[in-house]
């Protein structure tokens, strides 16, 4: 018994040190970042264009915003629907066998050949060219294994009862599945897309084969655009000053939390609007 006690504290210690690693490391790389970065970021900075003496980034952050916004329409409907499928209607058998087997080979591809195959098929053989949409299309396909999977553990969770309890009222399954299911497996869709949003805001070998690295704002979905992180590679690789790399790195930073901000936000609202109460 006293053994088994001292194994337990151990354990505990343990896995609170690892916490503490975790965070630790975290803050630390947040805060090199900031007060490196944020010093030199002014808001001419971040309204100015890119090119002769001015090194302003609006351009890229615009381009950045389109793209993420760009690829969750249209990965997250096929995404979330391709799990409510696994989940709700799909029979085990080979099918969801091959499903299962393709959205873990997805996952397992590195992102360079993703780029690869964007840059063959939707920029050369589909003639999007060097496009955000081209781009969009390309980081759909990375982020589609992470949305599907964690989708589906999360209506996995959604107790039976709540869906008994709608069917035994008469609600069709249809019903079900819009004003029950979904509403309460929304946290856990909300950080899958959180997820991805995070890939998508930090990609670079893929969007600079898609969508491109001309810094200027997109007049369309046609037009090409470079963001944030191929930026902050291409101002590393080019030789400019440290200071400027870390000043768009925070911006990035800071750009990922906003978005990830505003997505909960938006969860939390639409929580409350499809289940009809207050969010936990």
């Amino acid at each position: 018994m006293k053994a088994r006690k001292v194994t337990d504290g151990l354990v505990k210690v343990f896995v609170w040190l690892c916490a503490g690693i975790t965070a630790a490391l975290l803050i630390w790389i947040l805060v090199y970042i900031m007060s490196r970065g944020l010093p030199h970021v002014t808001w001419e900075y971040l309204t100015s264009k890119f090119g002769g003496d001015d090194h302003g980034i609006y351009p890229m952050i615009v381009s950045t915003l389109c793209l993420v916004g760009l690829t969750l329409l249209f990965a997250a409907p096929v995404g979330v629907f391709a799990a409510v499928y696994l989940v709700e209607y799909a029979k085990p058998g080979k099918l969801v066998n091959v499903i299962r087997f393709a959205t873990e080979c997805l996952s397992g591809i590195p992102s360079i050949l993703f780029g690869l195959f964007g840059f063959i098929f939707f920029v050369q053989i589909c003639n999007f060219k060097f496009s955000l949409l081209s781009g969009a299309l390309t980081l759909a396909l990375m982020v589609l294994p992470t949305i599907i999977r964690t989708t589906e553990e999360v209506l996995k969770t959604v107790p039976v009862s709540y869906k008994e309890g709608s069917l035994a009222l008469g609600a069709n399954k249809l019903y079900t599945l819009f004003r029950i299911t979904l509403p309460s497996a929304l946290p856990g869709v909300l950080t899958a897309l959180i997820l991805s949003i995070g890939r998508i805001v930090g990609e670079t070998a893929a969007v600079f084969l898609t969508a491109g690295m001309v810094y200027r704002v997109p007049k369309s979905i046609f037009s090409s655009g470079r963001t944030l992180a191929v930026h902050l590679y291409a101002i590393a690789n080019e030789g400019f000053s440290f200071d400027e790399c870390f000043a768009t790195a925070a911006v990035l930073v800071v750009l990922v939390l906003l978005i990830n901000f505003a997505a909960d936000l938006a969860g939390k609202l639409l929580i409350r609007r499809l289940g009809g109460g207050q969010p936990n």
